[in-house]
């Protein structure tokens, strides 16, 4: 793992971060990634969907952590801590994208550790995410021992059209 990459939580998220974070997403869409969103992804579409985390975020409802490098904002990962009332104990690990010019260098890891960190100390003893079956978010999860609850064939599209399945996992954090 690349020791330069100190992911960091936003606790409030300006204009600037807003069109780093949007950045990110458009070149994730771009690169195939199924993240909710397909082909193009406009720039304008991105900044709207982040603005809307913001709001979260400033409300306490989402956890929002980013990694950056040089050219800025490179990448991030999300927790849904708001849930249900039977469900305190539990927060939705979302939306980690890592920009193509960052990968394959230890980031979504260490996003991913910085991730399970942040949501021990929001009080949450459960993560569940789910992932394009077999892509490479779905092994790092495996990797990085979360635990794989199954498959659902036929889940959503991917950003240029086709259907993908996705994994479905949890990591159980009271241990």
């Amino acid at each position: 793992m690349d020791s330069s990459w100190h992911p960091r939580r936003l606790h409030a998220i300006d204009a600037p971060e807003i069109a780093g974070l949007a950045d990110v997403l458009v070149d994730c869409v771009t690169g195939g990634a199924s993240v909710g969103f397909m082909h193009p992804c406009t720039r304008a579409r991105a900044m709207e969907f982040w603005q809307d985390v913001a709001t979260d975020v400033a409300d306490g409802r989402r956890a929002l952590l980013v990694a950056e490098d040089a050219e800025g904002i490179c990448g991030t990962v999300q927790l849904q801590l708001a849930q249900l009332p039977n469900q305190p104990h539990r927060a939705d690990l979302m939306k980690m994208l890592v920009h193509r010019r960052a990968r394959r260098q230890g980031l979504g890891r260490a996003l991913l550790h910085a991730a399970e960190s942040t949501a021990r100390d929001c009080g949450k003893t459960l993560l569940v995410l789910d992932a394009v079956t077999d892509g490479p978010a779905a092994k790092l999860y495996a990797q990085a021992g979360w635990t794989h609850v199954g498959d659902i064939p036929n889940y959503a599209l991917f950003p240029q059209g086709g259907l993908c399945s996705t994994t479905v996992f949890y990591r159980d954090l009271s241990g």
